[in-house]
């Protein structure tokens, strides 16, 4: 992991501010260019610890939005020594959490409030009705690339088939049943902790 430091608090921030500008689709569909950012150009999180931070988010109940703070929060107690680096671990741990999630939050917020109530005053018009329209794709092709992100973070699936065979079956679980995804993913857990995936 590369140095971080207090000076680097308003980086982080910055980067999460633009970030939340181009979260169409929500914060999680911005996460190829967090990774970009956090693991590739910067090294304040390793591939490990990006991946998990967003499983562990996911899996807890709460907004989806949720795995910005755990990121933030492992980019600031990993430049601080970690658990048992003390008072400076923890405060660099907050500070970046807090700086992460007020940057992903207050500018996508303040946008999408003033922008729905204009979107709402004009919703007559044609070109607001093709925006909308347009979006939807732009929409999946961001979780796509999330997806593929989090992906290749663990490594060659060209040779890994049960991987591939469990995706596509949870994949048509979750489209043509009314299985609820935790059970899917709990199935997954232990597949992994045992070994066969």
């Amino acid at each position: 992991m590369s140095s971080f430091a207090w000076a680097d608090l308003a980086g982080l921030f910055g980067h999460f501010v633009l970030l939340s500008l181009l979260s169409i689709g929500g914060a999680i569909t911005t996460v190829p260019d967090m990774h970009r950012y956090l693991v590739t150009e910067t090294a304040w999180l390793s591939d490990s610890q990006f991946s998990a931070s967003i499983a562990l988010a996911q899996a807890a109940p709460g907004p989806n939005v949720l795995f910005v703070a755990v990121l933030g929060w492992n980019v600031g107690m990993s430049a601080g020594g970690g658990l048992l680096g003390g008072t400076l671990a923890w405060s660099m741990a907050g500070a970046c959490m807090v700086a992460s999630m007020v940057g992903i939050l207050l500018p996508s917020t303040t946008l999408t409030f003033f922008a729905t109530r204009w979107g709402h005053q004009n919703r007559h018009r044609a070109g607001v009705r093709a925006f909308k329209s347009c979006l939807a794709p732009i929409v999946i092709a961001l979780l796509v690339a999330t997806g593929w992100i989090l992906t290749i973070s663990h490594g060659n699936f060209s040779h890994a088939p049960g991987l591939w065979l469990l995706t596509l079956a949870a994949v048509l679980m979750v489209w043509k049943t009314r299985i609820h995804l935790l059970w899917l993913l709990g199935v997954g857990a232990v597949a992994g902790a045992l070994g066969w995936v």
